[in-house]
């Protein structure tokens, strides 16, 4: 136990080491190497295909790899070949299947996994979590009842019944309407991070990312391309691909906002990063998407287009300026 302990701080809890495993002929994860410290919570994003469900599932013990080795703290993560029943004790992991029992009950889904032997404590528990995914007025109605999005969040409730060091939770949010999404998002990752729960997600979804996400994992292609701060990563984007993954990206000359660069000739910018001003390049409006709080405006110099925020709608065929905000 002491050098298990020993261990934890030591070393980052999670280290992936040349990780390298073949899913097929057309496809292969790696190679990589990754370490997260404890309690961080990452986001894994890419485009559809890009390995994100692969990797957390060789992450959790799903696949046997081909080459590298994966260490949560001093443990040594395996594959089906050394696990009767693949996985690994002290991770859970979500998978966009959700595994209930349709003909029981929400409460009884969540408690199935917990001691038989201590009831008062397993209901204190399930009732600790039918508030954290907020389906304590269900917790009585049968699982084959419920929407998709309810089913979603009782099987988020199943994974965190025996809590876990680590949580891999893939397309978490997918099912579930996004008014009650927001709230649902607040009330999760403020509970993992008070029981100092590691997370790593898999999302399509910026909004799971920017809001709270430590770091961000980007991959394509198998491989991961990079890996920073979220923040950082948002603000500062190394590719059209990766800014992309958060926002409309536009690809500007430089020339047009009086930047010179031996590097590289051309900008990255988000809409709301560009505005309308008396002096810069000039634009002809092509069409005003309204967003709610503001207008995205598409217009064109030349042939090359520009997407940009604007807080009213502006009249197709008019010329304006604009600059970097």
């Amino acid at each position: 136990m002491r050098t298990r302990l020993l261990a934890l701080f030591l070393y980052p809890m999670l280290r992936i080491e040349k990780l390298h495993h073949q899913l097929s002929n057309r496809f292969t994860i790696g190679p990589l190497s990754l370490t997260i410290d404890s309690g961080t919570h990452v986001a894994i994003i890419g485009e559809s295909g890009c390995g994100k469900t692969t990797l957390l599932k060789i992450i959790y013990g799903l696949y046997e790899v081909t080459n590298g080795t994966i260490f949560w703290g001093d443990q040594h993560v395996t594959g089906p070949d050394d696990n009767l029943i693949p996985g690994m004790p002290y991770m859970k992991y979500l998978s966009q299947d959700f595994d209930l029992m349709p003909y029981t009950t929400v409460a009884e889904n969540i408690n199935k996994y917990l001691s038989r032997l201590t009831p008062k404590k397993s209901r204190q528990r399930t009732d600790e979590l039918l508030r954290v995914v907020e389906m304590t007025a269900l917790a009585d109605v049968k699982v084959k009842t419920l929407s998709g999005g309810q089913m979603q969040r009782v099987a988020l409730a199943q994974t965190l019944a025996k809590e876990p060091e680590l949580l891999l939770l893939d397309e978490p949010f997918s099912h579930i309407d996004n008014f009650r999404k927001n709230k649902l998002r607040r009330k999760l990752f403020k509970y993992l991070r008070e029981q100092n729960i590691t997370c790593i997600v898999a999302t399509h979804d910026s909004t799971d990312v920017l809001s709270y996400m430590n770091q961000t994992i980007v991959m394509k292609d198998g491989q991961v391309v990079c890996k920073d701060d979220t923040q950082a990563i948002f603000e500062n984007p190394p590719s059209c691909y990766v800014g992309s993954l958060f926002d409309d990206i536009n690809v500007l000359p430089k020339e047009w906002f009086d930047e010179v660069s031996l590097s590289d000739k051309k900008r990255l910018l988000y809409p709301h990063q560009i505005q309308i001003t008396p002096q810069g390049k000039e634009i002809v409006i092509e069409h005003s998407y309204f967003m709610g709080s503001h207008y995205l405006i598409m217009g064109y110099h030349g042939d090359q287009s520009v997407l940009f925020n604007h807080r009213e709608d502006l009249e197709k065929g008019s010329n304006h300026r604009i600059s970097i905000k």
